[in-house]
């Protein structure tokens, strides 16, 4: 076993760099030193647990043993994708709760996208834009699945089951990087049949690693798919045009070529543009809420330019 982390609850809690089977914790509190000491077992059948714990918090870590543990749960990824198809994947915040404007437009879209591709929705199954995106899905008629995981941001998730949806139809994911393998392949296409896309909506720190991974993986083009996967940078209410501005400067500093990252991806300021831009890509036709809005969108812009 060899792991380093420095926690605090309440006071602090240093555990130093260890590659032994003997775990040492220090705590300062009140200007006194308290050290607590661990030992494993040389053979364990399953992960090691730790529980740290001081009144009102408590929080468990648990050690990988082996690498078959993440393989196992990528194979349950891959497996539950296969069993509900894939489809549109949607990335956002979980904080974005009903109230919030944002989260309406989601709701919205991930309707229209549902019914225009007549494909499976994939999120985080979690709060947020994520319930935004699967409601709206849900809405429409059409199945949803998604990869949740253990704790969302600026809370501990008290259970691992969602609270309507059924238990087959989504994973709970023990670690980050079978999660993130399920989110990617479940936009991957195959064949011309497939109908997939990449939804970027507003979101923080977890949203953006999401984005610029997939970004990434799509740039050195290592996302796995046969054929191009249409990815949406959701821009509403300007959200994303300070992350737009810095993308631009990094031309300027050589760190990426001109257009480079505008040919990745394509950045939508309302729902209406997101629409039509998927209709194209898979040359289907709009629903007449979608061609009317698409229409009144396109008289808005030519009155203000």
């Amino acid at each position: 076993m060899g792991f380093s982390m420095v926690g605090s609850l309440g006071s602090q809690i240093l555990v130093r760099n260890c590659h032994q089977r003997k775990l040492k914790f220090e705590s300062f509190a009140h200007g006194r030193k308290h050290t607590m000491d661990f030992n494993f077992a040389k053979l364990r059948s399953h992960p090691a647990k730790i529980l740290l714990s001081k009144k009102r918090d408590a929080i468990e870590f648990e050690e990988r043993t082996s690498p078959n543990e993440v393989r196992k749960e990528i194979e349950q990824c891959y497996e539950l994708i296969h069993r509900l198809g894939r489809g549109a994947v949607y990335l956002g915040s979980s904080r974005m709760g009903p109230g919030h404007s944002h989260y309406l437009q989601t709701l919205e879209l991930a309707r229209e996208i549902a019914t225009l591709l007549d494909c499976t929705s994939w999120t985080g199954v979690g709060p947020g834009l994520m319930d935004a995106a699967t409601k709206g899905a849900l809405q429409a008629g059409k199945p949803v699945g998604g990869f949740k995981i253990g704790k969302e941001a600026g809370e501990w998730t008290a259970s691992n089951f969602h609270p309507y949806l059924p238990s087959e139809t989504y994973l709970t994911c023990r670690f980050f990087s079978a999660r993130k393998h399920g989110l990617v392949d479940a936009a991957v296409r195959s064949s011309i049949s497939d109908r997939t896309a990449v939804v970027a909506l507003p979101g923080g720190i977890g949203t953006l690693d999401e984005v610029f991974e997939i970004l990434a993986l799509i740039q050195l083009e290592r996302i796995g798919s046969e054929l191009p996967v249409p990815f949406l940078l959701m821009n509403y209410n300007s959200f994303y045009s300070k992350l737009l501005d810095f993308l631009d400067d990094c031309e300027g500093w050589a760190t990426v070529s001109k257009g480079e990252v505008a040919s990745l991806w394509t950045v939508c300021d309302n729902n209406s543009e997101a629409l039509a831009y998927l209709a194209e890509f898979y040359d289907l036709p709009l629903s007449d809420k979608g061609r009317r809005e698409t229409e009144l969108q396109s008289t808005r812009g030519a009155v203000s330019s």
